[in-house]
């Protein structure tokens, strides 16, 4: 449901969404398509890897991808964000989400 939500607001801002609903799948999308601009994940995925080695992953196979990472839990204070990449905790502001990808799409 909160996916669906997700979708519903990256396009009704003016974007393109992709859906995939694990991280395996997500992977498999990246792997054909070249015009993925910026990845929006959850820390807590179901089946494969979670959101912050999807976020690992993605920043050492597609470094040109940015990537916004959520969770409704705060971040893990010992570990990383990968480079070019922002942690929201939810409930996050939808406005807040946008702002990120209108200046990351710029």
């Amino acid at each position: 449901m909160l996916r669906l939500l997700a979708v519903d607001m990256v396009e009704d801002a003016g974007f393109t969404a992709l859906e995939a609903a694990n991280s395996t799948e997500a992977v498999r999308i990246l792997e054909t398509r070249r015009d993925i601009q910026i990845v929006f994940t959850d820390v807590n995925m179901p089946q494969g890897i979670d959101g912050l080695d999807l976020a690992t992953c993605i920043r050492d196979r597609w470094p040109w991808i940015e990537i916004i990472i959520t969770s409704g839990k705060p971040f893990p204070i010992n570990t990383p964000l990968p480079a070019r990449s922002v942690f929201y905790t939810k409930p996050y502001r939808q406005a807040q989400i946008i702002d990120q990808i209108k200046r990351m799409a710029a």
